[in-house]
């Protein structure tokens, strides 16, 4: 059913150019020329009668009703289905089923734009009667092969569907062309094609006959339609399930069935199965085609691998038939990386799909005989040259192409169009259109294809004149009519340029064309209207999306509509389409976030982005706790650095230090550097004279108590001078605060040990022992005592306190020791001091003075912590007049360099004649 705006869609005032967007349905059949009378429009009543007419007709009027039957049926039963189409559109009353019948199936076997669009017509109107049971299965199936064939896949789609709600069971070679179809198209198309196959089989089961449904039953060709869409999807058990149930119902595995294989490999990245393919369609005894090698080249194409696939295509040239143990030969050196990381039931799955491949034979099979590549073959592997760039020898294999003997070897249409696509792509738009000349000057007609590539090079190069006049000598000179891509590759044309005008008009100009729109062309409009800041066009364009029945919308569309918005800072409006879009199932993902963001930015309301910020926290809790996903729940999110960037950048510029610090960790874990110079600049500029004011009264003073904690913890992180030197810069919540932050839940990680032991009331006692002691032994010292022996003379050892250690779970201590990694705030970046909780939980960070500076001794690490003990001793006033040792290298070295460096006297023993002299 087609979808006509009024002309007056758009209003002049709404808008910064006097135009207005005229959609237009396909045009109508052409009126029948003289000699036939003009039509005359329908009557349309309800009857107890096949035909529709007056409640009393006259019996004149009933016996001319059944001369036109009969002048209609013996036009059919001509072949004079033109002529019986006048006989239609002259007739006031409805034909008979017979008659409805035979001009649907009749019209539908031309599959014509035109004779298609009449069928169409017919269906409309039985359907707006709710008279379609007078069309059969036969007619019907017919029309639905027919749209498919033509590009109407979601009517044909439609038309099968109705055929099974109304009890037919359509022939296979309708419902198998709809599902090949569904499984060749974009978006959503395989997952329908897979459901409206597995509908039909349901539908087949259900009798017991067999001679019943001989006709619909699915053969090889329906389940390679099926299995098709299962390797578009990439869903290997899918098609076991599919494969193993052919033989259910007579249906054997072809050659194509087996090229489909050859994809599902490539999609699942199974490059080392490939070969195995081939030698399954030996060893099963089919017949090999063309289509199998090309297939392989393709897939290795499609791996990176040039140097297999040009092997192969040279094997080939050379007539040989071991072209199974040459790639065996090639491929077995990938096997071993390609095979790390694989899914182990994706293994099982293609273990029953080619049992071969698990004790391959130590001789590979022949091939049958020689095969010669074809001009699809060198084409294919030309696409491998133009997708690494590579254009000489792009150029090289068509001049190759050229000088071959075989015919069947020469450059064809598709040859040449990719050597222009590969030209265009360097931007040499000059000898792409020699190309395109030397085509027509050897009678190799240029096709669709090769003007949208052109006129996608002249859109890229922002040269949409030379566009226009290539589109001009398509349609008239080549008399090649453009299609819907190309009108979108025009309309993305413009936005390259601003020019949404331009982009209109283009839409407006394939309208009148007759040619519909598919979602591109919608989201492409909305595109243009929302970059050039209309967003209530773009609405106006999301609105004909949704009433036109053949596109269906996506979270692409949503997001156009909601970037419009955003981009004018109306962030209610923006919000409120996001609503909108919930209620239709759509979540809204990164694109989403990241346009509201930037709305939230340009409209300045940071209190918008702190509750941004707690949505998107949420969905990334949902992922990285492991809870179990429902349908009524949104999907994880990961979010990436642009959207993390823009909230940061709101929450420092309006002082929001605790969010921004939440934000920059979950940066951190997510892997993406935070930017701290922008964000050192920021603070800097706007907030440096923060919280200085000496007249602010006591309860102003307590209020900004809090805020004054989370500004020294971010100047922490950035590095400038702050209360906080040497502790870590993650808050911990305090009493009452709302917002909890995903480190906290882990166990806590106060602003450092000693205030997060007191607030928790946990007491460190780490303390001297005595060396070797027993559990009964109660002689202890304090670190912080000058003591060198024990009361008995015994040496000393380091006893740590390991419950006050155990009141802070494991998450605590990961995320601690992980924040400081690579990190230069001191005294964090050292080795040793990193870990200061475990070695020396009650030193300041001010009496350390060593640890990042190594003396190439190994006993660096134990001299790092005496060294610092003693310094804080010295601090404390404590009688310690130096440091000794008893050493005869490193352990000297290590704390006469480490004294040395903070002034404090060192004596080293050295034991009589019991030195090593090197």
């Amino acid at each position: 059913m087609n979808t006509i705006l009024p002309s007056n869609l758009f209003p002049s005032s709404l808008t910064h150019h006097a135009f207005s967007l005229h959609c237009v349905s396909p045009p109508p059949p052409p009126p029948p020329t003289p000699p036939y009378p003009p039509t005359r429009p329908f009557r349309v009543q309800a009857t107890t009668d096949l035909s529709l007419t007056t409640t009393n007709p006259s019996s004149n009027s009933k016996n001319n009703t059944n001369d036109d039957q009969k002048i209609l049926l013996t036009l059919l039963r001509q072949r004079k289905t033109e002529e019986a189409w006048i006989k239609y559109t002259q007739s006031t009353y409805l034909p008979n089923p017979t008659c409805l019948s035979r001009l649907v199936s009749q019209l539908s076997y031309q599959n014509t734009t035109l004779s298609v669009s009449r069928a169409q017509s017919i269906v409309t109107r039985l359907r707006h009667d709710r008279q379609l049971h007078r069309l059969d299965c036969n007619s019907l199936g017919l029309l639905a092969v027919s749209a498919a064939k033509s590009g109407h896949t979601l009517y044909a789609t439609s038309v099968i569907k109705f055929m099974l709600r109304s009890g037919y069971l359509p022939h296979v070679k309708a419902w198998s062309t709809v599902v090949s179809r569904l499984a060749a198209s974009g978006d959503d198309g395989p997952v329908e094609s897979v459901k409206l196959f597995d509908v039909v089989v349901k539908r087949v089961r259900k009798f017991s006959d067999p001679d019943i449904v001989s006709d619909s039953k699915p053969d090889t060709a329906a389940y390679n339609a099926v299995l098709n869409a299962c390797a578009n999807l990439g869903k290997p058990k899918k098609f076991l399930q599919l494969f193993d149930q052919m033989h259910e119902f007579g249906a054997k595995p072809d050659v194509l069935t087996y090229n489909v294989m050859i994809k599902l490999c490539a999609r699942a990245s199974r490059k080392h199965l490939l070969v195995f393919v081939l030698e399954r369609i030996l060893e099963m005894g089919i017949t090999l085609c063309m289509t199998t090698f090309q297939s392989l080249v393709a897939a290795y194409v499609g791996f990176g691998d040039l140097e297999i696939a040009e092997t192969i295509v040279q094997a080939m040239r050379e007539g040989r038939r071991d072209v199974c143990k040459i790639i065996r030969e090639l491929d077995l050196e990938d096997y071993s990386s390609e095979n790390e990381g694989d899914d182990d039931d994706d293994d099982e799955v293609f273990e029953k799909l080619l049992p071969n491949s698990i004790n391959p034979s130590s001789e590979p099979p022949l091939l049958p005989k020689t095969f010669a590549p074809n001009s699809r073959i060198y084409t294919t592997l030309m696409k491998g040259y133009m997708n690494e760039g590579r254009v000489s020898d792009t150029v090289r294999m068509l001049g190759a192409m050229r000088r071959q003997e075989d015919n069947a070897s020469h450059p064809d249409h598709v040859t040449y169009t990719t050597v222009v696509s590969a030209l265009v792509k360097a931007g040499s738009m000059d000898r792409a259109r020699q190309v395109l000349a030397e085509m027509t000057r050897i009678g190799v007609p240029a096709n669709r294809i090769t003007y949208n590539i052109l006129l996608k090079g002249y859109c890229q190069q922002l040269q949409i004149d030379k566009a226009k006049e290539l589109l001009r000598e398509m349609a008239d000179d080549a008399k090649i009519e453009p299609d819907v891509v190309s009108y979108n590759i025009l309309i993305d044309g413009c936005i390259l340029i601003d020019d949404s005008a331009g982009a209109l008009t283009f839409f407006n100009e394939m309208r009148a064309r007759g040619i519909a729109p598919t979602k591109i062309s919608y989201t492409t409009l909305m595109k243009a209207f929302a970059l050039s800041s209309q967003p209530k066009l773009a609405n106006k364009v999301f609105d004909e999306m949704l009433r036109d029945p053949r596109v269906k919308v996506d979270i692409v569309a949503w997001n156009m509509l909601v970037e419009g918005y955003c981009r004018m800072g109306l962030v209610e409006e923006a919000k409120r389409i996001i609503e909108r879009m919930k209620e239709n199932g759509f979540y809204p993902n990164v694109a989403t976030y990241g346009s509201l963001a930037n709305g939230i930015s340009l409209a300045r309301k940071p209190g918008e982005a702190l509750l941004l910020w707690k949505e998107i926290k949420e969905r990334c809790e949902v992922k990285k706790e492991g809870v179990n996903v429902d349908s009524d729940l949104p999907p994880p999110l990961k979010p990436d650095e642009e959207l993390l960037d823009a909230l940061a950048d709101i929450c420092v510029r309006a002082a929001f230090f605790r969010k921004a610090l939440e934000i920059v960790a979950c940066m951190e874990e997510h892997g993406i550097p935070p930017n701290k110079t922008k964000y050192k600049k920021i603070y800097v500029e706007m907030h440096s004279r923060m919280f200085t004011s000496k007249h602010a009264s006591q309860a102003r003073q307590d209020r900004r108590r809090e805020r004054k904690r989370a500004a020294e913890a971010f100047k922490f992180w950035l590095g400038l001078p702050n209360s906080y030197y040497g502790s870590e810069w993650r808050l911990d919540p305090m009493d009452g605060d709302e917002y909890i932050t995903d480190t906290n839940k882990g166990g806590g990680g106060g602003t450092n040990i000693k205030d997060e032991a007191r607030r928790r009331n946990v007491i460190h006692t780490h303390k001297y022992m005595l060396f070797n002691a027993g559990p009964s032994c109660t002689e202890s010292f304090s670190l912080d005592e000058v003591v060198c022996r024990s009361q008995s003379g015994g040496l000393l050892d380091v006893q740590h306190d390991m419950a006050a250690l155990k009141h802070y779970d494991g998450a605590y201590w990961r995320v601690l020791f992980d924040s400081r990694v690579r990190k230069a705030m001191w005294p964090f970046g050292s080795g040793v001091w990193s870990k200061k909780e475990w070695v020396l939980p009650e030193i300041d960070s001010d009496d350390i003075h060593c640890g990042i500076s190594h003396t190439g001794s190994f006993k660096d690490l134990g001299m790092i912590v005496l060294v610092s003990q003693v310094n804080r001793l010295k601090e404390m006033n404590k009688p310690a007049v130096g440091v000794g040792c008893a050493s005869t290298g490193d352990t000297s070295a290590a704390l006469l360099a480490y004294c040395a460096s903070i002034g404090i006297p060192s004596i080293v023993f050295l034991p009589a004649n019991k030195i090593s002299i090197v």
